[in-house]
């Protein structure tokens, strides 16, 4: 076996696979019975999937993150005094529902407030019965809807603006509360004049067509815009700032969420300049005013207190995310006869690569002798291009040999994150949908269904790229159900139109389709693992 990488690299594979390797050939200790479920192993996957979600909710999160005795409010052991000083802001998908549970919360001591939401988030969310996620009538909270599909416009800007207004007017017996959730980038647009909203759109989609990043992406937004980066947090000092955070970025990153508003984080133009160019961002194709606003020197703004002071008057906190959301559709997963088992919350890289690495993970699950050398170093391999521990993916093929090797019964493996997909064609979908399919095909010659494995993808906003679904449910069935039809799943893959590939497959059976869910913390993908035989070996 040959695995490239260097000595040292060779050593640490060779450790890391010997930790699973003696399971490969363990006779059978034990059959463990598997819990009889009636339910269809699509429809399960869509059982947890849901349960992920709900975890999620914004309600449930502000509820248990923002506690209140009397008047003093506590955020995660610290306590702030309220005294009809409270202002709210907040921007992003999960932001209405969040600022509803606030507002019951600590409503008597609310002055105003402004959200910036999705565009028809609040007809949509009265349409789904979600009314908890729903600002009550007289509300001091201003409700302002923009950036439809997710990208940022006038409307969206126009509540950036009162935002910034708002935080401008505090003093330092002042406390604002800031709410922020996935979505708030393109919720909060605020360009560093004399960028227009449409240059600096510009600028940010074309990075993302090159498949630039949510980090660097965030990196160039924080340059180009007069709120993130500490931004806000700028413009409300002297007063307390608290904020609550539903996070949509891997690793949880204050200063990546939303492009860190309320975290002071120095901008840095090589930094910048490095990321334009690694993406074909030429200088000569930028507008004039990216270059001069990226010419000028730094900081964007002239310091307010000491350091010190300002990291005091700033309070931020985590209360949702995707390693809770896991944690529940885990829960889920076991009540519905599965052995839960999580490999990463921080799944990224190229979307061909995440699919490759899953294929193979299932491939590796459902063998009935015990699996080639060859195959989990293969696997391995593919640990640095997903954003995958060597550690992670060595801990779940352990857990999945035994599972093969014992015969326990069906298997969740979870992971959750955000690979990107880079454009080549003018088609419709998302990063899931083209995952799905993308694994759908890496499946191809395994059983189906219930005998054989089963991938699911789903964004936890309900919403995978400008389309109605939040992703797709696939097997090893995929690719002759798609032939019989006549649909060149291959064809759609190269013009990114996965959206349309399932919609025309069985009537789009295959679609995940929960509606918004008012909450957004990343993706979530499943493989579920049914039993596999026991066969034992004859060594």
């Amino acid at each position: 076996m040959f695995i490239s990488g260097g000595p040292c690299k060779d050593s640490l594979m060779a450790r890391a696979l010997s930790l699973f390797r003696p399971l490969f050939f363990m006779p059978p200790v034990g059959v463990r019975r598997a819990i009889v479920c009636r339910m269809s192993l699509d429809t399960r996957a869509r059982e947890v999937f849901a349960a992920a979600i709900e975890a999620v909710q914004p309600d449930t999160v502000v509820h248990q993150g923002l506690q209140r005795t009397g008047d003093t409010l506590l955020v995660n052991g610290h306590s702030f005094t309220l005294r009809n000083n409270l202002h709210l802001v907040g921007f992003g998908k999960a932001v209405l529902g969040m600022a509803a549970e606030a507002e019951r919360i600590v409503g008597d001591h609310l002055v105003r407030g402004v959200v910036s939401v999705p565009h028809g988030i609040q007809e949509t969310l009265q349409q789904h019965g979600k009314d908890q996620m729903l600002l009550k009538e007289g509300s001091r909270i201003k409700v302002m809807e923009g950036a439809k599909h997710n990208l940022s416009d006038s409307e969206a800007q126009r509540a950036a603006e009162c935002i910034k207004d708002l935080a401008s007017t505090l003093t330092e017996n002042d406390l604002l509360l800031v709410l922020i959730s996935g979505g708030g980038s393109a919720l909060l647009p605020a360009p560093v004049p004399p960028i227009s909203l449409q240059e600096k759109q510009d600028v940010t989609r074309r990075l993302a067509a090159a498949g630039a990043t949510i980090q660097e992406l965030n990196s160039v937004r924080r340059a180009l815009s007069l709120l993130k980066g500490g931004g806000l947090a700028h413009c409300a000092h002297p007063a307390q700032v608290v904020s609550l955070v539903l996070s949509d970025v891997i690793g949880d990153p204050l200063d990546l969420i939303a492009s860190g508003p309320t975290v002071w984080t120095e901008v840095c133009p090589e930094e910048v300049w490095s990321v334009l160019g690694r993406y074909g961002l030429s200088t000569a194709s930028l507008p004039a005013s990216v270059k001069e606003v990226l010419g000028r020197s730094f900081p964007r703004w002239e310091p307010v207190g000491d350091q010190s002071d300002r990291a005091a008057r700033v309070f931020n906190a985590v209360i949702g995310s995707n390693s809770i959301a896991l944690e529940s559709a885990g829960r889920r997963a076991r009540e519905l006869g599965f052995r839960p088992v999580v490999l990463s919350p921080g799944v990224r890289g190229d979307v061909r690569s995440v699919s490759r690495l899953y294929g193979l993970l299932a491939h590796f699950a459902c063998s009935h002798k015990e699996p080639p050398t060859e195959l989990p170093a293969e696997i391995l391999k593919l640990g640095p291009e997903t954003g995958v521990e060597s550690w992670d993916l060595c801990r779940a093929m352990q857990v999945l040999g035994e599972g093969r090797a014992e015969g326990w019964g069906a298997t969740c493996l979870l992971a959750g994150g955000e690979p990107t997909v880079q454009l080549t064609g003018r088609g419709c979908g998302g990063r899931n949908q083209e995952l799905a399919l993308r694994v759908g095909l890496e499946l191809r010659g395994m059983e189906l269904p219930p005998k054989g494995p089963v991938f699911l993808s789903g964004g936890t906003d309900g919403q995978d790229g400008p389309t109605e679904a939040a992703g797709a449910v696939t097997d090893a069935g995929l690719g002759e159900e798609a032939q019989t039809q006549g649909l060149d799943a291959k064809g759609f893959l190269v013009n990114n139109d996965s959206f349309t590939f399932f919609s025309r497959l069985s009537g789009g059976q295959r679609l995940l389709l929960p509606g918004l869910t008012g909450t957004n913390v990343m993706d979530v993908h499943m493989l579920l693992i049914p039993p596999i035989p026991v066969v034992v070996s004859g060594h």
